[in-house]
C-alpha cells in the first residue's frame, strides 16, 4: 500500500496545502486474489475531517489503508480548516470549490486516476461529515455518493443564531464567518436541504447519501432532522445508528458498510 504525502498550490486557498494519498497500487496477486473490487478500475474516496482536525486523522485514527486495500480504493485526505469545507468572499477561503473541484481534478491528473462520476466518492467526519454530504449536493456531477459519519449537519442551528449566541465549539463571529449570515442560510447553498430543494426541482440526479451516527452523539438530534427532511423530500438514502459517542471508535464500526454502499454498482 503506497502512503502519499503532496504538496501543491491551490489557486483556490492562495496558499500551498497538504493532503494524504492511500493508493492500493502496489499489492501482490496473492493479496488481490479473486477480489472482485480488482476486476475494476481504481475508484477514488476523498476523506474529509473534522473540526480542529488535520489530513492525518482517518489514517492515524481508523484502519482506512488497509479497508483501501480490500476495496481497491484511492483515499484522498486533504486538509480543511476549520471551514465546513464551504466557500467564502475573503480571498483564500474558497473551501468548497477546493475539495468540490479543485482537488479532484488535481488528484485525478497527479496519478491517473478516474474522472468519471461513478468513480469519485466524498466522505467525512463531524464537520466533514457535513462537509462530504454538502459538497457532494453541490457538485454532484463530480461525485456520485457521499458519507457522513457523525455529520454535524448544524445547518439548522446556525440559522438561529444571533449575535449573542455561543455554544462549547465556537462563538456567532466563527459561524457567520463560515455560513456567512446565519438568517439567510435558510435559502443559502451552504445548506444541504436548499441544495437538495434544489436539485429536486430542476430534475437532477442527486448523489446516494449515507449517513450514520451514534444513539449518544450530541449531534444526534440534528442528524435525525435531516434524516426527517430527506424521508419528507422523498429522497433515498441508507441510515444506520448505534450505541457511540462522538469518535472515531463509532466511525470504525461503520466503515465498511458505508465502503460496501459507496461502492456498490
Amino acid at each position: 500500500m503506497a502512503i502519499v504525502t503532496t504538496e501543491f498550490f491551490s489557486a483556490s486557498l492562495r496558499r500551498f496545502v497538504t493532503f494524504r494519498a492511500v493508493l492500493p497500487n502496489d499489492l501482490p496477486p496473492e493479496m488481490v486474489g479473486s477480489n472482485p473490487h480488482f476486476q475494476r478500475p481504481t475508484k477514488t474516496l476523498f476523506l474529509l475531517h473534522g473540526y480542529s482536525g488535520n489530513e492525518n486523522d482517518w489514517l492515524y485514527n481508523t484502519h482506512i489503508s488497509q479497508l483501501a486495500g480490500q476495496y481497491n480504493l484511492a483515499v484522498i485526505c486533504p486538509n480543511g480548516g476549520n471551514s465546513f469545507y464551504l466557500d467564502g468572499p475573503e480571498t483564500g477561503r474558497q473551501y468548497g470549490t477546493f475539495v468540490g473541484r479543485e482537488l479532484p481534478d488535481y488528484v485525478h491528473r497527479l496519478f491517473g486516476l478516474s474522472a468519471d462520476r461513478a468513480d469519485n466518492f466524498i466522505g467525512g467526519f463531524s464537520m466533514g461529515g457535513f462537509g462530504a454530504i454538502r459538497t457532494a449536493l453541490a457538485y454532484p456531477e463530480q461525485f456520485s455518493a457521499a458519507a457522513g459519519f457523525s455529520a454535524a449537519l448544524i445547518h439548522r442551528k446556525v440559522a438561529e443564531m444571533t449575535p449573542e449566541s455561543q455554544d462549547a465549539i465556537a462563538n456567532y463571529d466563527y459561524y457567520r464567518l463560515v455560513f456567512q449570515e446565519p438568517a439567510q442560510l435558510p435559502e443559502s447553498r451552504n445548506n444541504p436541504e436548499h441544495l437538495v430543494r434544489e436539485l429536486l426541482a430542476q430534475g437532477k440526479a442527486l448523489p446516494r447519501l449515507f449517513f450514520c451516527v451514534g444513539t449518544e452523539d450530541f449531534l444526534y438530534q440534528d442528524n435525525q432532522a435531516f434524516r426527517a427532511f430527506l424521508t419528507e423530500q422523498h429522497v433515498p438514502f441508507r441510515y444506520a445508528e448505534g450505541p457511540g459517542i462522538h469518535d472515531f471508535h463509532f466511525v470504525s464500526a461503520h466503515l465498511e458498510e458505508a465502503l460496501d454502499f459507496l461502492t456498490e454498482a
